[in-house]
């Protein structure tokens, strides 16, 4: 099965899962979550002023395209692991069909005191006001799955609720998307087609992105020495969610990664 077919697949399913959500938990309840008093945080701000790589951590439990990544580990350990050992934002999957996440999975990283991104398949208002209830400081807009139309007024939505948008792109014809009100692009080095992972792609349509978005590296990232590549080239945040989760210790394997990057980068 082709990734195309598993997205609209998922895109699908998202349509009927909103119906079903807002039936069971009205816009007027999530309003009145205590999360919407707090004061997220900015990533876009963390990465703009910190001078090493800012590190996404996600917590991830399968994929559709690998099945079970890591269904034994708490959520709560992981993402305290991964903001002990410096992580600049963390990565919660929500989606339950696909991906074996929920929402309160990202309730309980919220303990943890830095960015949190909502990673799921945000076609809808209702799912960005579900996200700021959980406690969630930006969300993700797939540009594969949405009109340039549709991502201004998701991106403005958010914006109103003072969340902040990443925006994932693959190609070129994708970067009618980027309107105001996002935040960070983030480029996706693995073809949804062909699940190759192109590193030169991705550096070469950076240079064709807006300068005042932290550019953000998505997929495939698992060698310090292509983070590395990648940061030079201007690249100022990196999701990795796989290589760190498929490990039986997930927070270890962030540490060392962490590790190997600075020892890395000091030798210069």
């Amino acid at each position: 099965m082709q990734l195309k077919n598993i997205l609209e697949q998922i895109i699908d399913y998202k349509k009927q899962e909103v119906v079903r959500n807002m039936a069971e938990m009205p816009a007027s309840r999530l309003m009145k979550s205590p999360q919407f008093l707090r004061t997220p945080y900015s990533l876009k701000e963390r990465l703009l002023t910190q001078k090493a790589p800012g590190i996404i951590a996600e917590f991830k439990r399968r994929s559709p395209s690998k099945g079970v990544i890591n269904d034994q580990v708490p959520v709560q350990a992981v993402t305290s692991a991964y903001t002990l050992g410096g992580a600049s934002c963390l990565s919660v999957l929500t989606d339950t069909q696909f991906f074996g996440g929920c929402l309160d999975d990202l309730r309980i990283a919220r303990a943890n005191e830095i960015p949190i991104l909502r990673k799921d398949f945000i076609i809808e208002e209702y799912q960005i006001l579900e996200a700021r209830a959980a406690g969630a400081d930006l969300i993700l807009l797939i540009a594969a799955c949405l009109s340039a139309t549709r991502v201004r007024e998701l991106a403005a939505y958010a914006k109103k609720l003072g969340l902040e948008t990443l925006l994932e792109i693959h190609t070129e014809a994708e970067l009618d998307r980027v309107c105001p009100d996002i935040d960070l692009v983030g480029i996706n080095n693995r073809n949804l087609k062909t699940f190759e992972v192109d590193i030169q792609h991705s550096i070469r349509l950076l240079a064709l992105l807006p300068k005042d978005r932290p550019a953000i590296a998505e997929s495939g990232i698992n060698d310090v020495k292509v983070t590395d590549e990648l940061f030079r080239a201007g690249f100022k945040g990196f999701l990795i969610g796989e290589y760190f989760m498929k490990n039986q210790n997930p927070g270890a394997a962030f540490n060392s990664y962490i590790t190997d990057l600075k020892a890395l980068q000091s030798k210069d």
